[in-house]
């Protein structure tokens, strides 16, 4: 196999033409849904891939607990520099297995602590139409800031200073896109491809593709709702000028991800179609054709290099 054994950990490149494509020619829904079955499916390539390195370039160590089968030279040899390579597989697996474990730990732990926190919040009644109901925790805060809390039942948490930089029409904008998050549970799209990029530091853009086409398919859901695109648009731009980046590990938060002027622009403009690709006697559907065939081929050519190296492993496993 020689070096093509190392291409689950260098193929995930060939996927961020495909994101810019889908970020400017797919519905956000779609968009979104592919890009982070792409991360996973790429990340789990990458990390069996490690850990089939691992094996091979330490089953010779004295002292491991493999079969000695796995340390023969014609195993070894489907490896390049198999002892170094296994030394520093050792190194990248244990950087992804902490940098994932502590990722969800965050995670959890910010739902858990947020869910405490809401336990006994009233719902804000009064505040504004719709904000009273039992879906919204407002919080008595000056900074401004909004986000889709996922859990049994979902919650949505908008401050008080959010709610005093929107209008009556605008805080309607506001909690159909949050609402959106959590009909949608773009929480797990978002961990997903955050998980991947901890796996592959190459897929890391397309988090920032995810994130982007989720905050617009949500801009989409609210617009739909409200039925008035301007309005969101205005929500949208407003909420960004007043409010900071919020820390909600692995969650959507209003006007916090994803470039804000692209939203705003994208909600001034015509509604995206719902069909999948564009056209392909376009120039845009035949760029799109050639890099979704090129990440197709890369995601092959990534399990098959995997799964090469485990039938080479299993051939020299002893019944």
């Amino acid at each position: 196999m020689g070096v093509f054994v190392f291409l689950p950990l260098v193929l995930p490149l060939t996927a961020l033409p495909l994101a810019r494509l889908a970020e400017h020619h797919l519905h956000p829904r779609s968009a979104s849904v592919f890009l982070a079955s792409v991360a996973v499916v790429l990340a789990a390539c990458s990390t069996f891939c490690l850990g089939l390195l691992v094996v091979v370039g330490t089953a010779q160590l004295p002292g491991n607990p493999l079969p000695d089968s796995w340390s023969d030279p014609e195993v070894r040899a489907a490896v390049p520099y198999d002892e170094v390579a296994g030394k520093a597989a050792i190194v990248a697996l244990a950087l992804v297995v902490v940098a994932c474990a502590l990722t969800l730990r965050r995670h959890v732990r910010f739902r858990l602590r947020a869910h405490r926190a809401l336990a006994g919040l009233g719902t804000g009644a009064g505040v504004g139409v719709g904000i009273g109901s039992a879906e919204v925790a407002v919080l008595d805060d000056e900074e401004p800031y909004a986000y889709a809390l996922p859990g049994s039942p979902g919650r949505i948490v908008v401050s008080t200073g959010m709610l005093s930089c929107l209008d009556e029409a605008e805080r309607r904008a506001l909690l159909a896109h949050e609402r959106a998050h959590l009909a949608g549970r773009h929480h797990r799209l978002l961990l997903a491809v955050q998980l991947a990029g901890c796996a592959n530091p190459f897929l890391r853009p397309l988090r920032a593709a995810v994130m982007y086409g989720t905050e617009r398919w949500a801009d989409e859901e609210a617009a739909r709702v409200t039925g008035d695109r301007r309005i969101t648009a205005r929500a949208v731009g407003k909420a960004a000028l007043f409010s900071r980046r919020v820390t909600t590990p692995g969650l959507a938060a209003f006007a916090a991800a994803g470039p804000v002027p692209r939203r705003v622009a994208a909600l001034l403009g015509p509604v995206p179609p719902r069909g999948s690709w564009p056209s392909a006697l376009t120039r845009a559907g035949m760029a799109a054709c050639v890099a979704a065939a090129g990440t197709a081929a890369s995601t092959l050519s990534a399990f098959n290099a995997a799964l090469a190296l485990f039938v080479a492993l299993e051939a020299a496993t002893p019944l």
